[in-house]
């Protein structure tokens, strides 16, 4: 069987196609693509799909940066809908599937091995309790690892939308400077790459 697993951002979308016969998923292609220079998921699918060589693949699932409501999203950085339903028709796929990229990154944690992690502060080890995903990037990815007993289950969040919360008079300016530019002020706004432009130019003002 062959599946395309895709990463879709607000910047880069990159996919990659698989085989999954005899066990361990094997990569077989890979492309990024910036995304802004597309008007669809689908224009960039069709020129991956184009390059491929052999059969062509029989499902997909796509990581979205964005709320995924059933089985679209409309993606929060770019002027996109993405349609699993639309996708699979135009490909011809039986099976595609759409998730939020957060939660997505969070199902794959477990698959990393120690040598893929890193600790920045040490901590005291206690009971098992519940986890964060978080990933600046475009914007301000966050999803939530609920531990059920035996393991973690991972669920989306639109967490990076919640209002900045300053904590000091320097901080205070600066939500009072995003304020004059943004009808809301979210922590995507301060933690994410247009946020770290936002600070600099509140930095040189302030």
């Amino acid at each position: 069987m062959r599946v395309i697993a895709g990463d879709i951002g607000g910047t880069k979308t990159r996919l990659a196609l698989f085989d999954l016969d005899g066990g361990a998923p094997r990569p077989l292609a890979e492309r990024r693509f910036e995304s802004g220079l597309f008007t669809s998921l689908e224009e960039i699918l069709g020129a991956f799909i184009g390059e491929l060589e052999g059969r062509p693949p029989e499902a997909a699932a796509f990581g979205v940066a964005g709320p995924v409501d059933g089985r679209r999203c409309r993606t929060t950085n770019l002027p996109w809908t993405v349609d699993a339903d639309a996708i699979a028709s135009a490909f011809g796929m039986p099976r595609v599937e759409l998730l939020n990229d957060l939660e997505a990154t969070a199902w794959g944690i477990d698959a990393l091995p120690q040598s893929d992690l890193l600790t920045l502060q040490d901590g005291t080890e206690g009971p098992r309790g519940n986890g964060a995903v978080i990933a600046a990037g475009t914007g301000l990815g966050e999803a939530g690892l609920f531990w059920n007993g035996r393991g973690f289950t991972p669920f989306a969040t639109e967490g990076g939308h919640a209002d900045f919360s300053p904590r000091s008079d320097l901080e205070c300016a600066l939500q009072r400077h995003l304020a004059r530019r943004f009808e809301h002020v979210s922590w995507e706004r301060v933690v994410s790459g247009p946020g770290l432009v936002g600070i600099f130019h509140f930095l040189r003002d302030h």
